[in-house]
């Protein structure tokens, strides 16, 4: 699907420009402490010229036949963009977690660290994330590395999702 930029795109927001919009697809989640499951999802990116964008994702728990048997993850929050490519991005999750992320955007790729969770008294453990985006072949992948429940930083959640 062809992609234009907006004209009142911000400098500062060139390197991830081609996130904007609404983005659709499905993707797995496995972890020590949890059963795999595939999910569907739907995450947005908009802007209003300032130098971020807001982001909003939410996600749903698919059976073996890609149909939804319970809603799942909710996130939101801000994707800062910074000179040289830059990004800082806050979040807030439905489960109970606010983080403040740091890292890299350039050639169709977006690259996070957290530097900062914070979670409520009825949040389970997690500690650390990492979070890479690329832009492939014109879809949206993503990969989220996760330290929680005591376990090591490792593979979480990975989707593969289209523009919609």
């Amino acid at each position: 699907m062809p992609f234009e930029l907006p004209d009142d795109l911000h400098p500062d927001c060139a390197p991830v420009a081609w996130l904007l919009g609404t983005w659709r697809g499905n993707g797995h989640l496995d972890y020590p402490t949890i059963e795999p499951h595939q999910f569907g999802q739907e995450l947005i990116f908009t802007h209003d010229g300032r130098p971020f964008f807001h982001y909003f994702s939410r996600s749903w728990i698919v059976d073996e036949n890609g149909e939804k048997v319970r809603d799942a993850a909710l996130e939101t929050g801000f994707l800062r963009c910074r000179p040289e490519g830059k990004m800082e991005f806050l979040l807030t999750h439905n489960t109970g977690f606010v983080e403040i992320w740091y890292g890299d955007a350039a050639d169709g790729k977006l690259e996070l660290q957290t530097d900062a969770v914070v979670r409520t008294d009825s949040a389970k453990e997690y500690v650390a994330g990492h979070r890479l985006y690329g832009n492939v072949e014109g879809d949206l992948l993503y990969a989220f590395d996760m330290a929680a429940m005591g376990q090591a930083l490792q593979p979480h959640t990975w989707a593969r999702l289209q523009r919609a």
